[in-house]
């Protein structure tokens, strides 16, 4: 079995009651596109995508980190303020619309075990809302979905000696004494790190991961049941323009550029050895356009990758360098938290194969451009958090 290839799998928002409604501006031939949370980080770099490959783009968010319309969205959008859990909008939302790219959700790493319930409310609850509305409308266009690569958990290993083998608990001890590598749980030797592939085990560790899961298993049983491809995209670790700043969920890379804009140094956790695969967002928006647009319809999961994994130390490093030469170094602080992946990076060999993609921008220059780019807000308070991707 190839790389990607799954047997069983063949083939933002909240809180605002009324919905607001532009009218919608089609151009020749054009479809008209839903995107869910297009106000967003990612949503809005799929509209202007969208925008760009000639289609009609109908945006529903809720705006809370916004409070009204972002100026970068195109003026031809039409523009609909609603929650994703109101059937009622959702359902107008619909009208007349061809594909639908779910980008809205809470996200987030879902720390707080108390937030379950915002969290389940908002990425279940609005997905399940979603796809009754399109079950009830006869829907027979595209759904694709913003999923992650939360939903592994900790990435693929193999050990010398005993091959594939999923590492055990870190332990404590092993990391006071800098030993932050997963060791194999039969021998004891130190794994070697591979590309996670779409048909590896999910393993989700927190509360955000487990709705990503099950964002998931809503669009295959949405699939069976209507007929309908589902496409859900794993997006691994995305940066660029807009990138929420300061937030629990921004990612590594916005904290580092928004310590660097502070003139502050970055703090890298345990030795900077960790790898993740970091992702423009452009590329993203692209994934998501040949998923909608392509000349084949293909349902099932997609890493959305560059497979060209970084370590995290080498990203701070980046930063840095673009930011300017008097710029603060980062700082390797060894310090550590137990439950944190050590290496998740992926193998883009499905989505290349049977989506055509294939990311396209340079490590370095996106870095060189995400460092001197305006980040989007300072750091959000409790509701403001319940966003758009």
């Amino acid at each position: 079995m190839r790389c990607g290839e799954n047997p069983a799998i063949k083939c933002r928002d909240a809180g605002t009651p009324r919905a607001r409604y532009g009218r919608t501006r089609r151009r020749g031939g054009a479809h008209l596109i839903l995107v869910t949370g297009g106000a967003g980080f990612i949503g809005s770099h799929v509209v202007e995508a969208l925008i760009s490959e000639g289609q009609a783009v109908r945006v529903l968010d809720s705006l809370l980190s916004h409070r009204e319309r972002p100026g970068y969205l195109p003026d031809e959008v039409d523009f609909v303020e609603a929650d994703i859990r109101d059937p009622e909008a959702v359902q107008k939302a619909l009208r007349g619309i061809v594909h639908v790219c779910h980008q809205a959700g809470m996200v987030g790493l879902g720390s707080d075990f108390l937030d379950i319930t915002d969290y389940v409310s908002h990425n279940d609850l609005g997905t399940a809302v979603l796809m009754r509305e399109l079950a009830q409308k006869g829907f027979a266009g595209r759904l694709v979905l913003a999923s992650s690569m939360v939903v592994y958990g900790e990435g693929s290993y193999e050990c010398p000696h005993d091959g594939a083998v999923r590492p055990g608990p870190r332990r404590v001890g092993d990391l006071e004494h800098g030993q932050f590598e997963p060791l194999c749980p039969l021998c004891g030797g130190v794994l070697d790190a591979r590309p996670v592939c779409e048909n590896a085990p999910l393993d989700p560790r927190n509360v955000y991961a487990a709705t990503k899961v099950h964002q998931e298993h809503l669009g295959w049983a949405f699939q069976r049941e209507n007929a309908s491809p589902v496409t859900a995209l794993r997006y691994h670790n995305v940066y660029g323009p807009r990138m929420p700043r300061d937030t629990p969920y921004a990612g590594v890379a916005s904290l580092f550029a928004s310590a660097l804009a502070n003139e502050q140094a970055p703090r890298v956790f345990e030795d900077g050895a960790q790898r993740r695969d970091f992702v423009h967002v452009r590329d993203v928006a692209h994934a998501n356009v040949l998923a909608l647009l392509g000349n084949r319809a293909v349902s099932g999961a997609f890493n959305v990758a560059s497979g060209q994994p970084r370590s995290v130390g080498e990203l701070a490093d980046t930063l840095a360098d673009a930011t300017g030469s008097d710029a603060p170094r980062p700082v390797r602080t060894g310090e550590y938290r137990r439950g944190d992946v050590r290496h998740v990076f992926a193998s883009p060999e499905r989505a290349e194969r049977e989506l055509g993609f294939r990311a396209s921008e340079s490590f370095t220059a996106g870095m060189r451009e995400f460092a001197t780019a305006p980040l989007r807000g300072e750091r959000l308070d409790q509701d403001q958090s319940r966003s758009s991707i």
